[in-house]
């Protein structure tokens, strides 16, 4: 992966997707009674991306812990995965790192 794409990639695995757009449409026959399909996404990490590099390369696991967790919410936001509670954290959180 090119260095400037994002550090963290969110994507849907196209077969998962299919299948559950089809059980929403209510085609399938009920999924032959394999009942709700769960969500299923993969995290791709661009090791090429800077920030990654810097996460590695962190001394402390706090700081680390929070990169990674900034990080990853950013992923999810971009995937519209973020929502109530661990949305309006992300908010906070995103205020305090740029105090």
């Amino acid at each position: 992966m090119d260095s400037t794409a994002n550090p963290f990639i969110i994507t849907q695995p196209e077969f998962m997707r299919r299948m559950k757009e089809m059980q929403a449409s209510g085609g399938g026959g009920g999924m032959m009674g394999m009942g709700n399909l769960p969500d299923m996404y993969n995290l791709v990490v661009n090791t090429n991306n800077e920030l990654v590099g810097e996460i590695l390369n962190t001394k402390t696991a706090k700081k680390q812990e929070r990169l990674i967790k900034q990080t990853f919410d950013l992923a999810r936001l971009s995937q519209n995965l973020l929502h109530g509670e661990e949305l309006t954290d992300f908010i906070k959180r995103s205020y305090e790192l740029i105090k």
